[in-house]
């Protein structure tokens, strides 16, 4: 058959994966500890341990087991999960167990080779294979079923990514298409004979082209030949192009958006991720700068340091919002936005706005579980009940936790929004974040946030 060595790609992928987590282990242990190197009781308890962590995992996240046509972003994305909530459960165990502090010390050194040694081993593999499927090597033999829009957009999707490694043998159809001369083979029921000749590894379905009579019969052939056989259904009537399918017992249910937070593995991983960041900020960063910006503040302008809104939550919940006051007191502050040149916002808290400095209690609120470090950002209430009757998804938004940047804010979609064009835009940023968040996406918007701020924002206001 035409896979060649496919089948033996998921054991390839296991076996290093578990060679250079032990590589990693062993080898800063000799280049810390000397060599001879003696290993400890402790040592081998904790090299059972995280093998047996990571092999769990591996099954957990099929992180070994992955699809030609998912992009490399997703596959990064899952082992970089698979990485955190494995780095994770080992601290609990060290920490519940309290082993010796050099195993602990040593522990965070050999952790990082691993990462970096996985990471650049994936990277690799994956170039690797792309490169040789590009040269028509490790290829499936595929043919299509149906002969309109749908067909034509997989067929142009097999030309134009050699690097997946599909081969497009033939298109069988009913009703001639003239967009499609020289590359059909015959009628629907002349595929099986088609497809046994030239070993054919995946059929194609599209169901607007298909009858079920023909769907059912192509299945049972498949089936008794060892064919892979998927369906390709129309969701050109939808808006959402992400979709997800459940069954309930035998009856197929379609969901017009895919929210991997709806996962209790991810929504943990979110969250766990929340605590250690902002414990960290807070820890760190507000010792030191919380006594200089509360000065300057109480200096600037009569009135709190802190700043307090009710915002919308999760689930459309209030909150209490934190922010270091930018303002003036004034009555309008929960019913008027600000704007640029705003007459409140006082001299320091300007700097506070263009440096995002303002937004930095919201740790606080991240930590207490109200908001997240990543999502999108909340609105006073009034803005929530105006914006929901004026744009169509607006309250989509509030499907996850807010957060203190996200990904509309570091495409420069933040500050002032009178324009209602702009609000929209923000909303089809928020939306594509729910429906694709990945802890992958979360680090890179902290990163793009990071870099922001060091080059300054003009729409902050």
């Amino acid at each position: 058959m035409a896979i060649g060595y496919s089948r033996y790609l998921t054991a390839i992928y296991g076996v290093v994966d578990i060679l250079l987590l032990n590589l990693s282990f062993w080898a800063v242990s000799f280049w810390v500890a000397g060599i001879p190197f003696i290993p400890t009781p402790d040592f081998y308890i904790q090299f059972l341990y995280i093998n047996f962590l990571w092999l769990s995992l591996m099954m957990i996240f099929r992180i070994t087991d992955f699809e030609r046509g998912v992009p490399y972003e997703k596959v990064l994305s899952t082992l970089i999960k698979t990485v955190i909530v494995h780095f994770l459960l080992l601290i609990a165990v060290n920490y519940l167990f309290a082993y010796t502090l050099p195993v602990i010390t040593n522990f965070f050194i050999k952790y990082s080779l691993f990462i970096l040694l996985l990471i650049t081993w994936r990277s690799s593999m994956w170039l690797f294979l792309s490169f040789v499927r590009k040269r028509g090597l490790n290829y499936r033999k595929v043919i299509l079923l149906g002969g309109g829009e749908l067909s034509q957009d997989m067929k142009k999707f097999f030309r134009s990514h050699p690097e997946i490694g599909y081969r497009l043998e033939g298109i069988f159809l009913d009703t001639p298409n003239a967009n499609l001369n020289g590359e059909v083979k015959g009628k629907i029921s002349e595929s099986k004979e088609f497809a046994l000749k030239n070993e054919i590894d995946e059929i194609y379905c599209s169901l607007s082209d298909v009858t079920t009579e023909q769907v059912r019969d192509m299945m049972q052939f498949a089936d008794s030949n060892l064919m892979r056989f998927k369906l390709i259904p129309d969701f050109r009537g939808f808006q959402y192009k992400q979709v997800n399918i459940d069954f309930y017992h035998s009856i197929p249910i379609i969901s017009v958006r895919k929210e991997p937070l709806q996962s209790l593995v991810n929504r943990t991983l979110k969250r766990a991720f929340d605590i250690v960041f902002s414990s960290l900020v807070i820890l760190t960063i507000f010792p030191w700068l919380l006594p200089i910006v509360a000065v300057t503040i109480k200096l600037s302008s009569r009135g709190p340091v802190f700043f307090r809104q009710r915002r919308s939550g999760k689930n459309n919940i209030e909150f209490m919002c934190l922010k270091f006051r930018t303002m003036v007191v004034n009555d309008s502050s929960h019913e008027l936005q600000a704007t640029k040149n705003d007459s409140r916002i006082t001299n320091v808290g300007g700097f506070l706005r263009r440096t995002s400095l303002d937004e930095l209690p919201q740790f606080f609120n991240v930590l207490a579980g109200h908001m997240s470090v990543v999502g999108p950002r909340p609105h006073m209430i009034k803005h929530t009940n105006e914006y929901s009757k004026l744009i169509d998804q607006f309250m989509v938004r509030h499907f996850i936790k807010p957060g203190i940047t996200g990904w509309a804010q570091v495409h420069g979609l933040r500050g002032e929004t009178r324009d209602p064009v702009l609000m929209e835009k923000r909303v089809e940023y928020d939306v594509w974040y729910i429906e694709n968040w990945s802890m992958l996406l979360d680090l890179k918007i902290i990163f793009l946030t990071t870099q922001n701020l060091v080059k300054g924002d003009e729409n902050a206001a």
